[in-house]
């Protein structure tokens, strides 16, 4: 089977075919099944790649909270550790990355009614340190999020925690690699609406001036996700984004209205 036959059956790039094969990525479990579905490849086979593909991803620091970790969700997170670079939209609470940890804790507790105190307490672990990467001395990606402008009104976990909550969003967009933007409620249309939240990942380039993986779309639902990769897909969300930036208010008069926010949950 050719490349190109292949990228068609599997759904893919040519260029991400070549990059596995060519030993230049790592190859996720999913990606493992897909393949050997397409090849044909025996039950036993297909298990043994499988296997494979698990233990030989690299193994981060979120590994010991796997019991608090979905298996769609620990794909996500292997994403984002090695990312360069996040254009992340969210519409109704503050990006994962952003989120103080009483914010934090706050939503984990009710999403996770009937959890013991300890498993709520490593998922909030987890979320915190998630979040280090954007401090973190080496190779720090570029981030770019944007969020609606009622994402900052909504009182989660009362006014003191949303006061501190959008203080940190102000101060972490200080950082040079760090641009935090607001959709004001007078934007009106944006393509935002009709896409949702996403996030698009892209990663670093190789010597060669190859992406060491293709861009990637993640999308959460409250059962699981997507991971879009095929260029198409891509390009549509590349369009919302550009939609979506430019709609919002610039780096400025954003973290001017996180300030006064801020002031207004204080009083």
């Amino acid at each position: 089977m050719t490349v190109r036959t292949s990228a068609k059956e599997l759904g893919w790039s040519e260029g991400k075919i070549w990059r596995i094969e060519t030993g230049q990525t790592s190859i996720r479990i999913h990606d493992a099944e897909a393949m050997c579905r397409v090849f044909g490849a025996s039950t036993e086979m297909t298990g043994v790649l499988t296997a494979l593909a698990r233990e030989t991803r690299a193994r981060g620091w979120w590994h010991s909270y796997g019991d608090v970790i979905p298996e769609y969700f620990d794909v996500y997170i292997g994403l984002e550790e090695a990312a360069s670079e996040f254009c992340w939209y969210e519409s109704d609470l503050i990006p994962g990355l952003l989120q103080t940890e009483p914010y934090a804790r706050t939503l984990i507790e009710n999403a996770h009614l009937g959890e013991s105190p300890e498993e709520i307490d490593h998922r909030v672990r987890v979320r915190i340190g998630r979040g280090t990467l954007l401090t973190r001395v080496t190779a720090p990606p570029r981030f770019q999020a944007v969020i609606g402008e009622s994402v900052l009104r909504r009182p989660v976990g009362g006014a003191e925690v949303m006061a501190d909550q959008v203080e940190h969003l102000a101060k972490l967009s200080q950082l040079d690699h760090v641009a935090i933007r607001v959709l004001p409620f007078a934007a009106g249309y944006h393509d935002g609406i009709h896409s949702g939240p996403f996030i698009t990942l892209r990663f670093p380039v190789t010597a060669d001036g190859r992406e060491s993986e293709p861009p990637t779309v993640y999308i959460e639902s409250l059962t699981g996700a997507l991971y879009l990769d095929r260029p198409a897909e891509v390009q549509h969300y590349d369009t919302a984004w550009t939609s979506i930036w430019s709609s919002s208010l610039d780096q400025a008069a954003s973290a001017e209205l996180m300030r006064h926010v801020a002031r207004e949950f204080r009083k």
